[in-house]
């Protein structure tokens, strides 16, 4: 019998969902300058308007991503992120696919993100290359920045 991945609204108490964040923002630092970094950690994350959903299997957080709302139709995608152990999986895929439902649902009209542009980042372009997501300028506070890379999605 296989095991089963879920994704749930996660109100980012437990320690392995608090792990997996730092791995991101630990991973995010190494790979872009610190001024280039905008990840949020736990606390900020929790803040009004931002919902996170986490991947689990068999209770394990193996991934997370966030919805910001910026406005009544328009949204950013946060912290897509996969344990490295667990990549290759298609639980990104996953996560994008949850956080477009609710965007649709929420009735947004679009929905932007800020990636690094480095190398590194090459395998997140991709997957939000194949939702439909195309690079654009900065949006909302953003400022031009050559290790950013900014996208959106409209959504129908």
């Amino acid at each position: 019998m296989g095991r089963t991945m879920e994704i749930e609204e996660d109100r980012l108490e437990g320690p392995d969902v608090m792990d997996l964040l730092r791995e991101h923002l630990e991973d995010m630092y190494a790979n872009s300058p610190p001024e280039s970094v905008h990840a949020l950690d736990g606390e900020a994350l929790k803040a009004p308007g931002i919902t996170f959903w986490c991947a689990r299997e068999e209770g394990r957080a193996l991934g997370c991503i966030a919805l910001k709302e910026l406005d009544g139709r328009t949204g950013e995608v946060k912290s897509l992120r996969t344990r490295a152990g667990s990549r290759g999986r298609g639980i990104g895929a996953a996560l994008v696919e949850r956080l477009l439902e609710e965007a649709r649902d929420r009735g947004y009209g679009k929905l932007y993100l800020e990636t690094g542009a480095q190398d590194f980042f090459r395998p997140a372009h991709r997957l939000y290359q194949r939702y439909g997501f195309v690079p654009c300028g900065p949006f909302g506070d953003y400022l031009p920045d050559k290790n950013s890379l900014f996208m959106e999605l409209r959504l129908p």
